[in-house]
């Protein structure tokens, strides 16, 4: 592998950037820099070589750089570099979501083109509210979240979203929404692997909900298919299944947001297929792209685009969109990720991969600080036990010791998440897992 010479920041350099998600003060004080990654590994400023066990943010699901991405991108920015997609396009736009098309649940082949998971979900809740409207429904405004979970950063994601600290600052948010209770009950669910057997009728929440403000003013109900930033929460077996019954019953929209799930991370290509649950819209992003070029879309059904489709055929159905929807870059690498998916039978690869990945993650059982372990596909959160008045605290030490270790995990509150490239070795995950061991046996 090449190793990319250090890169010398001064502080006053590094100041006029304002990152995301992030101590800024800390962060130029002692900043982390990446010059390049290949594979499963990154490359840091120093020459350092860091196996990465979060796909880049969930979303680099072959790995970095594969050069058939990399070449298409090059290929198409000499060809289009751009054109809008408002009363025009270009072939790749079309071609693209007929791929799409193909990877969905039946009867979810209608794509609208975003540039990111934040943008998919505000574009899934507006249309949402629009479907009802067009069918002469008006009045379901209502939107549906869930405590814990994560849908970007846009006000409507925010506003269905379930955590407080991303929430505090920004309110007030959308009105008409509501939220039903997380999924997580650890006295029950400890140490369970894939899908809990306890939880399913947390879904009647639901109902209970229906009770409070009519069913006849909710619009759609949003939820991970596995809760991702909120800590890996696998849904209990049945919990789904009853959320798509309720929904049914009373004329409720129900969204995945498979941003994270979508794919391959499940071993399927959607969760929706490989929890066996399908949902009434799809938003997606991650792994669109490998994480190449900024990308994200909804995945509607034809049942919800048919209803726009009424009105006069010269009249703009939705009213709704982006600049760079369907970017000619974009289409490009998405062609080219699924091809390469195709090609190295990644989603079968991953499938059969999990069960190693589940044997060493639940092997961390009883080493110091770990309360639980959960996991699914390929993923995995290590929740440890805070130190007193200090939640977060080892969970960030431990985070720390893996990164000087040169293995790239992310905290989320008291656990360590993970959501490795799906061409993990045996041998990589070893060292992931082996890693984590030898960080907790070493913090107080």
């Amino acid at each position: 592998m090449t190793i990319v010479p250090q890169m010398n920041l001064s502080r006053e350099a590094l100041e006029p950037y304002w990152l995301p998600f992030t101590a800024n003060r800390a962060f130029k004080a002692n900043p982390r820099l990446f010059v390049g990654a290949k594979g499963m590994y990154y490359t840091t400023a120093e020459g350092r070589q860091l196996l990465d066990g979060m796909a880049g943010l969930w979303c680099v699901n072959a790995g970095h750089g594969p050069e058939r991405i990399t070449a298409a991108i090059r290929e198409q920015a000499g060809h289009l570099d751009y054109v809008s997609s408002f009363q025009m396009s270009h072939p790749l736009a079309f071609k693209l979501a007929e791929r799409i098309a193909g990877l969905t649940p039946k009867g979810l082949d209608r794509v609208f083109f975003v540039n990111s998971g934040s943008e998919a979900v505000d574009s899934a809740l507006k249309i949402a509210r629009a479907y009802h409207r067009a069918r002469g429904d008006a009045g379901r405004t209502r939107l549906i979240g869930r405590a814990k979970g994560y849908h970007g950063m846009g006000f409507g994601g925010l506003s269905v979203a379930g955590i407080a600290r991303h929430r505090r600052d920004f309110g007030p948010l959308l009105a008409d929404v509501d939220h039903l209770p997380h999924t997580y009950n650890r006295e029950h669910q400890a140490f369970s692997r894939g899908q809990p057997a306890w939880g399913a009728h947390l879904a009647d929440e639901l109902e209970a909900l229906t009770q409070i403000h009519d069913a006849s003013t909710i619009a759609a109900v949003i939820v991970e298919p596995v809760t991702g930033s909120g800590g890996v929460l696998p849904p209990p077996k049945g919990y789904l299944e009853r959320l798509r019954a309720i929904c049914d019953r009373h004329g409720i929209l129900l969204i995945f947001d498979e941003v994270i799930t979508g794919y391959g991370r499940l071993g399927e290509a959607f969760g929706s297929t490989a929890l066996g649950v399908t949902p009434d819209i799809i938003t997606c992003a991650k792994g669109m792209t490998n994480g190449a070029v900024p990308m994200g879309g909804v995945i509607a059904s034809t049942k919800v685009y048919d209803a726009f489709m009424a009105g006069p055929e010269a009249a703009v159905e939705l009213m709704h969109g982006y600049t760079y929807s369907g970017h000619p870059l974009a289409c490009a690498a998405g062609l080219a990720a699924i091809d390469v998916y195709e090609e190295l039978d990644l989603f079968t690869r991953t499938a059969t991969m999990s069960a190693y990945w589940e044997k060493q993650a639940h092997s961390l059982q009883g080493e110091p600080h770990i309360v639980d372990v959960r996991n699914i596909g390929l993923l995995a959160a290590i929740e440890i036990a805070p130190r007193p008045d200090e939640p977060g605290s080892r969970s960030a030490a431990a985070g720390n010791l893996c990164y000087e270790a040169g293995v790239l995990v992310r905290t989320a509150g008291d656990a360590l998440v993970l959501s490795p490239p799906l061409i993990i070795s045996e041998a990589e995950i070893d060292r992931i897992f082996d890693t984590i061991r030898q960080a907790v046996r070493a913090i107080a």
